[in-house]
């Protein structure tokens, strides 16, 4: 080979050989990028996720305090209802 038809092959060949390395390149910072977003939608998630079940827990606790509450208003009516049951008896 002379020197001639290796400039013509490095001509030739060279641009579609650097064309396909720039766009591996961008592919991959776009990739990269991809990658960044969807763990910070999987963070996002994550943190919504702990704050719903924290709202649910403290909902859980006023509700058993509300239930409690009421439960031993029942029990003091009741047990003012035996006392008053017994006495007509």
């Amino acid at each position: 080979m002379d020197i001639k038809t290796i400039l013509d092959i490095i001509a030739n060949q060279g641009f579609p050989i650097a064309l396909s390395i720039l766009l591996i390149f961008r592919i991959d910072r776009f990739m990269q990028e991809i990658v960044v977003a969807q763990k910070e939608g999987y963070r996002q998630v994550l943190e919504n996720t702990k704050e719903i079940h924290n709202t649910i827990t403290n909902l859980n606790q006023q509700n058993r305090e509300y239930y409690s509450l009421c439960f031993a208003e029942v029990q003091k009516e009741l047990s003012g209802m035996k006392v008053g049951l017994g006495r007509i008896e």
